[in-house]
């Protein structure tokens, strides 16, 4: 799998990973929603701060020596102009090398973990995220040291780029990221770059470059850099000169930009993590031309991972099991009082991945007829009788208006249902719907894919999916 990656001659975009911190802070039954809003920052969506203000979208740039790096990030802040963007470079927390160290600093392996100040990092980084500005060390390279008197002021942004040769080898690095990006090119490119970089800029003779690398720049990337590739959300071949590839990450981060500052208003929304995988499905299901059978091929995917996500925000209760190797497992045991509801049609496509995951799972059905441009009257209603005790999954493929999830949430909670037992889940929204239902039901929980631009004259979501009942069903 690995070489198969490694040949690619585009952008690799990765599957969805699920971040195990998260299992972790749902162990506890006692756990709360602004837990469960805690555990997701850990996938770019945090609650705003106590004060109010924003916190940044956080990419990490990985890759070889000299692999493009800093040329994929400069190329990404100048596109993105129209927000405050700060780049902070691994390099800056390089440790000082004591006397004896500079003498024999032909042996230093300074591509090895131990040569950074990881917990300076950590401590930088996390003022920068809570909105604080920051002073960055200035490493000297030709002295192997820092200019003690000497710093770069960091102010807050709107976006922060760490980049470095192992910023994905650290696990609490790691989590501070949004987005990660891994920047792969040819070793013998990159070998080429550090003999011109290392002889112009820091003053070493070619054979010093060369013996360095054999000893230390080689081996660390084949044990340190290449295996945290398997961490990327987006793979660049050909770094800085993969026009296309920078293109579209830059195209999808202003997207989640704006999903991302949605979520930091209402913390109760929660955004599937996004990948290009993800994003490509988005683009079929979209697409007018494409037949039943695929559009019901991927937006079932679709569904399935946001149903998946829907779960990951119930309670659950802790479970010890034996395995067949006599071993005690200590687990978690499922939310037992669980039903679905399904707004009448579309609603009724996300059935099927509900019963996938749920096994036996009872679902109900509210039905609406829209009566001028956004009204709407509830025709008919099915549920189970004890739906009070019970916690809801309320289904609905588009948010629009937010005029009939808030109907239905209106209904359930007549039912008994209390709010902070209905989490929403939704394919697409958009933000006038997101808006709409949170300040009604600021204790309900949304789960979407994707957040849209808006609503046009028509209240149709824009860029939208059409009428996905007609077709999901084929009936247009």
């Amino acid at each position: 799998m690995e070489d198969v990656m490694v040949s690619s001659v585009g952008p690799h975009f990765s599957g969805l990973r699920l971040d195990s911190r998260r299992l972790s802070s749902s162990l506890s039954p006692s756990s709360s929603p602004s837990r469960s809003a805690n555990a997701d920052a850990s996938l770019g969506f945090a609650s705003p701060k106590a004060d109010g203000t924003r916190r940044p979208f956080v990419i990490g740039v990985c890759g070889g020596t000299a692999s493009g790096k800093t040329t994929v990030c400069d190329m990404i802040i100048q596109q993105l102009h129209d927000h405050r963007v700060v780049l902070v470079n691994q390099d800056s927390f390089y440790r000082g090398l004591t006397e004896e160290q500079s003498e024999q600093v032909q042996d230093y392996n300074f591509d090895h973990p131990d040569a950074f100040d990881t917990d300076q990092l950590l401590v930088c980084m996390g003022k920068l995220k809570s909105g604080q500005s920051v002073n960055i060390p200035i490493y000297d390279f030709k002295n192997h040291r820092r200019c003690s008197e000497k710093f770069r002021k960091v102010n807050e942004s709107d976006v922060i780029i760490l980049e470095g040769i192992l910023v994905f080898h650290d696990q609490r690095v790691r989590d501070l990221m949004d987005m990660k990006i891994f920047v792969d090119t040819d070793a013998d490119i990159r070998l080429a770059r550090r003999i011109r970089r290392d002889t112009v800029e820091r003053g070493r003779d070619v054979t010093s470059v060369l013996e360095q690398y054999v000893r230390f720049v080689k081996p660390a990337f084949d044990a340190f850099v290449l295996p945290s590739k398997k961490y990327a959300d987006v793979i660049i071949p050909k770094g800085g000169d993969n026009h296309v590839a920078i293109d579209l990450i830059v195209q999808h981060i202003h997207t989640k930009l704006g999903q991302h500052n949605l979520c930091k208003v209402y913390p109760n929304v929660f955004v599937v993590h996004t990948t290009f995988q993800i994003r490509g499905m988005h683009t079929l299901i979209r697409d007018k031309n494409i037949t039943t059978p695929d559009f019901v091929f991927y937006s079932d995917r679709l569904i399935r991972l946001v149903v998946e996500h829907g779960l990951g925000h119930l309670p659950f209760t802790e479970k010890q099991v034996v395995t067949p190797t006599g071993s005690v497992y200590m687990g978690v045991d499922f939310c037992k009082k669980l039903c679905g509801v399904s707004i009448v049609r579309s609603g009724e496509s996300m059935e099927n991945a509900l019963r996938a995951c749920c096994k036996g799972i009872k679902i109900g059905k509210i039905l609406f007829h829209r009566i001028g441009d956004n009204g709407q009257q509830l025709i008919y209603h099915k549920l189970p009788v004890d739906i009070a005790e019970r916690h809801v999954l309320l289904l609905d493929p588009v948010l629009g208006t937010g005029n009939s999830a808030n109907q239905a949430i209106e209904l359930l909670m007549r039912k008994g249902v209390p709010e902070q037992r209905i989490i929403f889940l939704t394919l697409i929204s958009a933000p006038e719907g997101i808006h709409c239902v949170c300040k009604r039901f600021p204790d309900l929980k949304i789960v979407t894919s994707e957040i849209d631009s808006g609503l046009n004259d028509e209240y149709r979501v824009i860029p939208g999916l059409g009428e996905y009942g007609d077709r999901y069903f084929g009936t247009d």
